[in-house]
């Protein structure tokens, strides 16, 4: 019998980038993003379709955020945004600044 986690509250959500085989950058929210990475890499059932053809994949950056509510926000931008942009985010702690507030302060 499968157990079905459970979020509280004071857990904290983040947001991340994976490195993929061919230079590619995979956006992401989860509570675990180490182990989610190794979920991408290993479990084919738990993997997303784009991670698991391009494995090996790395984790290069992240960061957590306030909720659940939050994380999938900035995950939809991130996804939007070209590879130079998310490259940008990576050396640049501005640039997440910058895109964490836009977020944060839209209706």
């Amino acid at each position: 019998m499968a157990v079905l986690s459970t979020v509280t509250p004071a857990q904290c959500w983040y947001i991340y980038l994976l490195r993929c085989r061919d230079n590619s950058l995979y956006t992401g929210i989860s509570l675990d993003p180490q182990r989610r990475c190794q979920e991408h890499n290993h479990h084919a059932a738990r993997a997303s379709r784009y991670v698991w053809s391009r494995r090996p994949a790395t984790l290069v950056w992240q960061r957590n955020v306030a909720s659940h509510s939050l994380a999938l926000k900035l995950e939809y931008h991130l996804k939007r945004l070209s590879k130079t942009a998310k490259e940008a985010l990576l050396i640049n702690e501005v640039h997440w600044q910058q895109l964490q507030a836009q977020i944060e302060t839209a209706p």
